[in-house]
């Protein structure tokens, strides 16, 4: 199963999608150099779909450069918290 992330500029949130459908979402508020996680869906557990969408967003905000994450979802908090290599972005 392939996970295709994109930014969903127009409505704050990065989609995860699999065979073209929405599989999940975390939304975000942009503030200047700060981009806030405030909360996270995922319609299909235990198949690394929110691993997934957390890894290739953060990715994207790192891609972006002079990004400060602020993970208020406790979803991306605890993804971000396992995954010591994304705590610079803190």
């Amino acid at each position: 199963m392939s996970v295709d992330v994109q930014d969903n500029k127009d409505q704050n949130r990065f989609e995860a999608r699999i065979d073209g459908q929405v599989a999940g979402f975390a939304e975000y508020v942009r503030e200047g150099d700060r981009i806030t996680f405030t909360h996270t869906e995922v319609s299909v557990e235990g198949q690394g779909v929110g691993s997934a969408l957390a890894r290739q967003a953060l990715d994207a905000v790192r891609a972006e450069g002079g990004l400060v994450v602020v993970p208020r979802c406790p979803f991306i908090k605890g993804w971000i918290e396992k995954h010591p290599d994304y705590q610079d972005l803190l």
